[in-house]
């Protein structure tokens, strides 16, 4: 299975189609998509989540509707 970069407007209509927000690890720095039922992570705006990727070198990657963040690739 081969992992895609993708724009985070895709990411962004993928997660909403799949009912996912942007989250956090309370306490870290740790980003990933949630639906919002896990007391570990808090949501996050998604200009917050832009943020925290373009900070830590981040992408979202996606191959056959599963999303994955990751380190960007060169």
């Amino acid at each position: 299975m081969v992992m895609e970069k993708i724009s985070l407007d895709k990411a962004k209509d993928i997660a909403k189609k799949k009912g996912l927000k942007p989250g956090r690890v309370k306490g870290t720095n740790g980003v990933q998509f949630t639906k919002g039922n896990n007391a570990r992570l808090e949501i996050v705006s998604w200009e917050e989540f832009e943020k925290t990727l373009t900070k830590r070198g981040l992408a979202v990657f996606e191959s056959g509707g599963w999303m994955k963040i990751m380190k960007k690739t060169k």
